[in-house]
């Protein structure tokens, strides 16, 4: 695993993060940027080998704590939280430190700081984004819409709600091409919300795929996760490899 340790100044305190780098990557090399957005339950062990992943598909991909405003905090048992009562309460103490807005916001250092770094190609960034992160990711593309050039979300929830701050609000600046990914059964992304995310991306003219995936549950891309499925989480890598080539790559 081709991994680097880093911090990042921010205006809020320093966020630890990580970047990978292609594992058969030669010195000198130099390829785009991604920036992966984390899920409710924050930095774990679980989360590096999908950031490796996707760097293999040949990117710097840079993987910030979006929780880094909570301090130094264990890393989370997503089993443990859902065997419990109530796994909201159970992450309360990272999750409430940052939404959508803010983690947009936060992602003007992190494009600042993938520009200091010689081993990033072009100007064009990739972000994915999980669970909150697909919130985030969503958000970003509608803030940066100069830099960001491909948005994917998974299982991303509150995509379109009646939040004043609900990422589809955002669709008129959005110039990425987003891919939108949700299950079939999920409380945070039913259908009627995707009709009105859909709907919002349309009359915006956004280049955009967005789909139910079948037979999968809220969460379904982390090993981890007690609805973890391997073949959506394949199939997760197989469209987001795709999304990215198209976009990234030419």
């Amino acid at each position: 695993m081709s991994q680097e340790a880093t911090s990042i100044r921010m205006e809020d305190g320093d966020c630890r993060a990580f970047i990978f780098t292609p594992d058969d990557a030669m010195e000198g090399g130099k390829w785009p940027a991604v920036i992966f957005f984390l899920d409710g339950m924050g930095m774990r062990p679980a989360i590096f080998p999908m950031a490796q992943r996707i760097a293999d598909m040949g990117y710097v991909v840079l993987l910030p704590d979006i929780f880094y405003r909570a301090g130094a905090y264990a890393p989370i048992d997503p089993t443990a939280v859902f065997s419990g009562g109530d796994p909201m309460a159970a992450i309360a103490h990272i999750f409430s430190t940052t939404d959508s807005g803010r983690a947009a916001a936060d992602t003007a250092d992190f494009i600042a700081y993938l520009d200091t770094r010689s081993d990033v190609a072009g100007s064009k960034i990739g972000v994915t984004g999980y669970c909150l992160g697909g919130s985030i990711a969503v958000t970003t593309a509608g803030t940066y819409p100069d830099r960001v050039a491909a948005a994917a979300s998974f299982h991303g929830g509150y995509l379109a709600s009646d939040d004043p701050k609900s990422p589809h609000l955002l669709a008129p600046a959005i110039k990425a091409r987003l891919l939108i990914a949700g299950a079939d059964n999920d409380l945070y992304y039913p259908r009627d919300m995707k009709a009105r995310l859909d709907a919002a991306l349309d009359a915006a003219g956004v280049d955009y795929v967005s789909e139910i995936w079948d037979g999968l549950i809220h969460g379904w891309t982390m090993s981890d996760f007690p609805v973890y499925d391997r073949d959506g989480a394949e199939r997760h890598f197989d469209a987001l490899e795709a999304l990215f080539e198209k976009t990234l790559k030419n």
